[in-house]
């Protein structure tokens, strides 16, 4: 599999190819990226071009900058024969028919035998594309759509041609896994597939039921977001992101095409849009479109006056009673049965995307499961169609279906019949699903490598629990702390769980893991409290909860045990300070670490200063140069709350460590760290004993640092405050008040974390800064 991947060449550097090239050099595929030439003496400028805007793009397409190192330029005139050293080819160029035919007819010239050719499209039949190629093409031939932007969008979608061998699905499906760290999921070549068939229907249907019901786009983006499992980007700033125009075609593509759908009508456009994309107003990409930014303002379009407007919160007496409940099923649950106008747009807009899901099956996948995992890893919905419908009550929705005159598919119908009425059942030791074809319930095909704690609860392998964490076994003698507050947070609850634990842990387990499936591994403390404790000046509670966190970090790193963190997205402020305290980490390849506590007025204090100075100065033999270069580079890093684009990048920034493993999928990330546990305890695991000689630099790094901030101040970078805080944090990294270099103990660092963390307690513009970051999410520069 890995001789297959060993060189790539993707065929357009437009927006997706070059950042398909892009994530193929992210996991060390070298790519060959061509397009078409361009007049002048540099013929390959097309695709020059696009490689150099892959650094200019935020998100990032690339993990780290010189990623793009691997990818090498060319023009489909001189340099298409070199394809042929390729073992895969990629085709991405504008999705129009007779233009991929005619560069595939170019591509079978150069192609090696036995290359996999596939095609990007995002909706032309991936068997009409390749008609007029060989039978031994054919068989290497099939559709891989990458959604975008391809480094972040979890779904590829495989869709396997007329003459595929199913050998080579197979291994682009591993490869897709594994090694691009993707959910693949089987289509068929039906128009837009799967995942852009659904949504389209989602998007089209939403916009037929806001002029039906006469709501407004801001009003409807209020309703299709988070409150029902949606992302934020709801359904009209998702439009935006994506293209209007772009969203059109594929509407268009489902009109012209998918002629036996019963919903075909619906693929029209209303004329309003029409001249929305006729007005060249297609979204973000040419400044506006659904909405328009007008300096500090968003204003929102409207499709009455055809103006721009400024937004009005969406008053929805409704929505003040369900937004406390605790998850999308609950509100969903809770809306339906109002019959006022919100809970009719959500009932008659969810129903529908139930049925209408439902008759696809198994016209454009076998089985339902595929259509739910294709809308959560394309569209970052939290539940799939089916997964949201059994929730909801599969008898109850269906009777009252069938209660409005609304026919269920038949399949389902024989859901209804069986036992236990069920889309998916999780039994004690396996889940499966109810199989379209057979009737019958059928096994999930097992995936050892991929852990669910979700099953793991069910499964009642909970050892311990509190409203902010709970204790699982993982199976082979690991066990997991998990955080499962909200956005994952640490409480003081947490912090006792764990090390109430530890010595129970000791006894019957061979080491822990610290992971979750949440959306981030840990957003840090919880300021809500803290806030709180400095309102009412609890000071004890406060040095109280910090020496608990500092115990709770040393605890795991001098744990008889070893300790395996497994961090993934968002890893922030007491969040980086739990992977440092491990003995290792496995971190997802999209991990974001940054010590990122003097946006709250504050300074990493569990740990996190002491383990940066180990870090930086560790293998400097003793340079006073040298040591003050790496503690400035720790001091700038802390002080400007700087956070990793990529688990790549967090081994740069020393938060991981050169040993630390990276996994691409982020399925497989509890596995591989309860396996790195398991290697640990099999290696004669001894826990390290605390530093006692550990380099604090004392006065003359200080007065360094001092004069850094000085210069950051004066030329506007920091704040006044932020001064402060960095005076703060620069004390405690070159060791305190000392007045040339020693050696002292981790415990003397701790300690001068603590005294820093509390003095800025005390400061009132330390909680200005809390409130204004819990209320708008931003920091405050004061």
């Amino acid at each position: 599999m890995e001789q297959l991947v060993s060189q790539v060449a993707v065929l357009g550097a437009g927006t997706m190819g070059a950042q398909i090239a892009a994530h193929l050099a992210n996991v060390d595929i070298p790519v060959l990226l061509l397009d078409i030439p361009a007049d002048g003496p540099d013929r390959s400028r097309v695709s020059r071009d696009a490689v150099a805007n892959l650094g200019r793009m935020r998100p990032s397409p690339l993990y780290t900058p010189d990623k793009a190192r691997l990818i090498t330029v060319g023009n489909f005139e001189d340099d298409l024969p070199k394809v042929a050293s390729c073992q895969w080819i990629i085709e991405a160029v504008i999705e129009q028919l007779d233009v991929k035919q005619e560069l595939w007819e170019q591509v079978e010239e150069h192609r090696s035998p036995n290359t996999v050719v596939s095609t990007n499209t995002s909706g032309l039949s991936i068997n009409e594309i390749a008609r007029q190629r060989s039978r031994e093409f054919k068989k290497h031939w099939l559709g891989t759509h990458f959604f975008n932007p391809p480094r972040y969008m979890k779904l590829l979608e495989v869709i396997p041609g007329e003459e595929s061998e199913p050998s080579l699905v197979e291994s682009i499906r591993l490869i897709g896994e594994r090694i691009l760290g993707k959910g693949t999921v089987q289509a068929k070549d039906t128009p837009n597939f799967i995942a852009n068939r659904i949504g389209s229907f989602v998007s089209m249907r939403t916009i037929e039921l806001m002029n039906e019901l006469q709501f407004s786009i801001e009003e409807v983006d209020t309703l299709t977001g988070p409150l029902i499992g949606w992302p934020k980007t709801a359904t009209f700033h998702l439009a935006d992101l994506v293209g209007i125009d772009v969203m059109m075609l594929v509407a268009e593509n489902l009109y012209q095409n998918a002629v036996t759908d019963s919903w075909r009508e619906l693929f029209c456009p209303p004329t309003w849009i029409n001249e929305l994309v006729k007005r060249g107003w297609l979204g973000r990409k040419s400044g506006q479109g659904f909405y328009k930014k007008e300096g500090s303002r968003l204003l929102v379009f409207d499709p009455a006056t055809f103006e721009y407007r400024e937004q009005n919160p969406a008053d929805f007496e409704l929505l003040s009673s369900v937004s406390s409940l605790p998850d999308a099923p609950s509100r969903i649950a809770a809306m339906i049965e109002s019959d006022d106008r919100v809970g009719q747009f959500i009932w008659r807009l969810l129903s529908d995307i139930f049925l209408y899901s439902a008759e696809r099956v198994p016209e454009i996948a076998d089985h339902y499961y595929q259509i739910d995992r294709a809308m959560k890893w394309g569209f970052n919905w939290e539940s799939g169609p089916f997964e949201l419908w059994q929730a909801l009550g599969l008898e109850k929705v269906c009777s009252r279906l069938k209660s409005e005159g609304r026919e269920v598919p038949d399949w389902v119908s024989r859901v209804l019949a069986s036992s236990p009425r069920r889309f998916y059942v999780v039994g004690p030791s396996e889940a499966f699903y109810f199989d379209v074809e057979s009737g019958q319930y059928q096994e999930f095909p097992e995936e050892p490598e991929k852990l669910n704690l979700e099953i793991l609860r069910v499964r009642e392998q909970v050892i311990d629990s509190t409203p902010g964490a709970s204790l699982i076994d993982l199976g082979e003698g690991v066990a997991c702390l998990e955080f499962t507050g909200k956005v994952n947070t640490i409480d003081d609850q947490a912090v006792e769980l764990l090390l109430s634990s530890l010595e129970r842990l000791e006894r019957s387990f061979l080491g822990l893991v610290i992971g979750n499936q949440g959306k981030d591994f840990c957003v840090g403390a919880n300021l809500k409290f803290l806030a709180r404790a400095i309102e009412e000046k609890k000071w004890e509670q406060i040095d109280r909860s910090v020496r608990n966190f500092q115990q709770m970090t040393s605890s795991l790193r001098g744990w008889s045990r070893p300790v395996v963190a497994a961090p993934f997205r968002r890893v922030l402020g007491g969040g980086v300070e739990i992977c440092l305290g491990s003995d290792a980490a496995v971190a997802s390849a999209e991990t974001y670490m940054g010590l990122v506590e003097v946006g709250a007025g504050l300074i990493p204090a569990g740990g996190g200063c002491k383990e940066m100075v180990i870090r930086y100065l560790n293998g400097t033999d003793q340079d006073p140069a040298l040591q003050s270069e790496f503690i400035r580079q720790a001091f700038e890093m802390i002080a400007t709350a700087r956070v990793s684009g990529s688990a790549l990048e967090a081994r740069q920034l020393r938060y991981l460590r050169p040993s630390d493993l990276i996994e691409i999928h982020p399925d497989r990330l509890l596995y591989r760290a309860r396996k790195q546990v398991l290697n640990l305890a099999d290696g004669g695991y001894v826990a390290p004993r605390p530093k006692q000689d550990i380099p604090a630099l004392g006065a003359p790094a200080l007065a360094a640092l001092k004069l850094r901030i000085h210069l950051m101040k004066s030329g506007g970078f920091i704040s006044e405050y932020h001064a402060v805080i960095a005076g703060k944090l620069a004390t405690v990294l070159t060791g305190g008040d000392l007045n040339h270099a020693t050696l002292v103990s981790e415990e003397h660092f701790l300690s001068l974390e603590r005294e820093a963390f509390l003095s800025l307690c005390g400061e009132e513009r330390t909680l200005q800064r809390i409130n204004h970051l819990l209320g708008t999410g931003k920091p405050l520069r004061n």
